[in-house]
C-alpha cells in the first residue's frame, strides 16, 4: 500500500504536471494550472467520501488519459486507494466505488427527491423514484454494474462503461454526483423544460483545502425557490450528513454552503 504524503510536504506543481503531463497529451491542451489544483482536490474529496463521483470536464481526455493521471497521483502518494472510471454517453466519471454504492443504495431507499421541469407542465413539480419506475431500475441497474466491480480490486484504477442510448443523462448524473435534488424531465419532449423565467436556489458547497488556493467546489445545483419548503427536509439532512462526513477526515477545513435565487430567461440542463 502506498503511504500517504503529508500535504504540507507535496508541493502543489508536482499536482499540476500530473495533470498537464497525461491530460494534455497531442492534440489537447492542457489543463491551466488552476484548474489542475481543482481536480487534484475533486479526486481527493471523492476518495474520502464528500462527493460520490466527479465528471470530468476540463478537456477531451479520455478514460485511457484519466486512467494514467490516477496512477501518477498515485505514484506521487497522493491517493491511497483505487480508484475507477466510469464511461457514460461519452461522459467519464471519476468515483469511488465503495462510496458510490453507499449513496446509490441510499437513493434506492429514498434519500433524495426529484423535480420534474417537463415543458409539457406549467410549473416544476416534486416527485419520488418511486413515482419513476423506469429510472428507479436503471438505478439498480448502475448499481449492479458497480458492485460486480468491486469484487475485482486488484486494479489500482479500473474503467468501464455503461449503454446509455435511452437514458436522461442530466437525472443520472445528478444521481452520480450525488445532488440531493436531480432534475428531471420527459425525454419525448425534447431538451425543453419549464425553469424559464423560474425563481431558483442555486447551492453552492465549497471546502477550503490548499493554503492560498481557492476552496475546492464540491457541489452546485439549485431547485426552484418555489419548491423550498417541501424540499427543506431533504436539503437539510444532505447538508448535515454532509457536514457529517467532513468532520471524519483531515484534508479538507471550512466547509461553506451557501444558497442565492437566480432567475433566467432560458436554463440549459
Amino acid at each position: 500500500m502506498l503511504l500517504p504524503r503529508p500535504m504540507s510536504a507535496l508541493s502543489p506543481q508536482l499536482l499540476v504536471a500530473a495533470a498537464q503531463q497525461t491530460l494534455g497529451m497531442g492534440k489537447r491542451r492542457s489543463p491551466p494550472r488552476a484548474a489542475c489544483l481543482h481536480l487534484a482536490g475533486e479526486v481527493l474529496a471523492v476518495v474520502r467520501g464528500l462527493k460520490p463521483a466527479l465528471l470530468y470536464d476540463c478537456n477531451c481526455a479520455g478514460a485511457s488519459e484519466l486512467q494514467n493521471y490516477l496512477e501518477e497521483l498515485q505514484g506521487l502518494g497522493f491517493l491511497t486507494q483505487g480508484l475507477h472510471i466510469l464511461e457514460i454517453g461519452g461522459n467519464s466519471l471519476i468515483v469511488s466505488l465503495e462510496h458510490v454504492c453507499q449513496h446509490l443504495e441510499q437513493v434506492l431507499l429514498g434519500s433524495i427527491a426529484f423535480v420534474d421541469v417537463s415543458s409539457s407542465q406549467p410549473h416544476p413539480s416534486v416527485c419520488s423514484l418511486d413515482q419513476l419506475q423506469d429510472l428507479k431500475a436503471l438505478t439498480a441497474e448502475i448499481i449492479t454494474h458497480l458492485q460486480g466491480l468491486q469484487r475485482d480490486l486488484s486494479l489500482a484504477v479500473s474503467c468501464s462503461s455503461l449503454g446509455s442510448s435511452d437514458w436522461n443523462l442530466c437525472t443520472v448524473f445528478g444521481i452520480l454526483l450525488g445532488y440531493p435534488v436531480p432534475y428531471t424531465f420527459h425525454l419525448n419532449q425534447g431538451d425543453d423544460n419549464c425553469l424559464a423565467l423560474t425563481p431558483l436556489r442555486v447551492f453552492t458547497a465549497q471546502i477550503s483545502w490548499l493554503l492560498g488556493q481557492p476552496p475546492v467546489l464540491l457541489y452546485s445545483f439549485s431547485v426552484p425557490d418555489s419548491l423550498f419548503p417541501a424540499l427543506r427536509d431533504i436539503l437539510n439532512t444532505w447538508e448535515k450528513d454532509l457536514r457529517t462526513r467532513c468532520r471524519t477526515q483531515n484534508d479538507f477545513a471550512d466547509l461553506s454552503i451557501s444558497s442565492e435565487i437566480v432567475t433566467l430567461p432560458a436554463v440549459a440542463l
